[in-house]
Parts: C-alpha cells; structure tokens; sequence
C-alpha cells in the first residue's frame, strides 16, 4: 500500500460504473437530460435514490425550480444518446429532440420515462445537501419502470464506441 494522488485513486476504484441519466424540467417546463455517473440508492423504505448536480449546471437550476426527477438506467443501444446529453447543455439545445428518446409521460409528476432504456425510476426530492461545487438531491422513489429486454450502460459500452 502506497500513498498517492486523490484523483488516481478515485479514477481506480470508480470503475465499473452504471451509467444514468437524470431527467428534470425548468420552470418554464422545457424537459432535459444530463449524464450522470453520481448516483446512489440512500434508502430501502422508503425508497430513495440521491444524484450529485454541479451548480454550474442547467439540470442544477431545474432541480431548483421543479422538485422532480427521472432517473434513467439506459441501455446499449443508447450510447450515443448518452453522450449528447453529457457533452451539450439543455439550456441551449433540445436534447430530446436531439436523441430521438420514445418516452411516454410518467406518473408522478409527468417527466418523460425513457421506453427503450433499461429501467426508469420516478422521484420526489425530499432533500438536498450542498456538497462542495455539487448538491446532492435526495429523491422519494414513488414509481419504477423496468424492461427485461435491456440491460443497464456500462462504461465498456461507451469505450466499445469511441
């Protein structure tokens, strides 16, 4: 055991990854979506999940305005997706458009679920925590979707494409 750099050892240990996508909607009700890799299950009951937004972000400033997000477990077939939505910025392009993404709107709060991703889950957020540059929000999972013929992104798929 050695010591090294922080960021060494993070990049060490942070694989394998699932990748997700949150889906939030701005005060003026425009959806958006943004790539995340932080994110957690915080809660067995009730349910909760919790996502990591950086305050630079537009998806920070919709989370601040409409208390709701989708979080989406994508599948393979949807690298490409991925990567629009964590490399441009919603506030100036329509990433749903952009993505051609089938969704249907949810239950809880009308946020679009993804159809063809691997699963879906519909939250409330309940809290959140300032974190250095980012805010952990703290979501009530209040409905799950889930589709058997899709497996979840992984951080190969996205390697197998570059």
């Amino acid at each position: 055991m050695i010591k090294e750099n922080i960021s060494k050892v993070i990049q060490y240990v942070k694989d394998p990854v699932r990748i997700a996508l949150a889906v939030v909607r701005d005060g003026e009700g425009k959806d958006n979506a943004i790539t995340l890799e932080w994110h957690m299950r915080t809660s067995i009951e009730p349910p909760m999940l919790a996502i990591s937004i950086g305050h630079t972000r537009y998806s920070y400033q919709c989370l601040k305005a409409y208390r709701y997000f989708n979080l989406c477990f994508p599948s393979p077939e949807q690298v490409e997706a991925v990567n629009i939505c964590g490399s441009l910025s919603g506030k100036n392009e329509d990433k749903f458009s952009l993505c051609g993404f089938d969704t249907f709107p949810g239950k809880l709060a009308r946020l679009p679920v993804i159809r063809n991703a691997a699963a879906n889950f519909e939250c409330e957020v309940i809290n959140q925590i300032r974190s250095g540059d980012h805010t952990i929000f703290t979501g009530e999972i209040k409905f799950a979707w889930y589709n058997r013929e899709k497996r979840v992104i992984t951080y190969d798929d996205l390697k197998d494409k570059e």
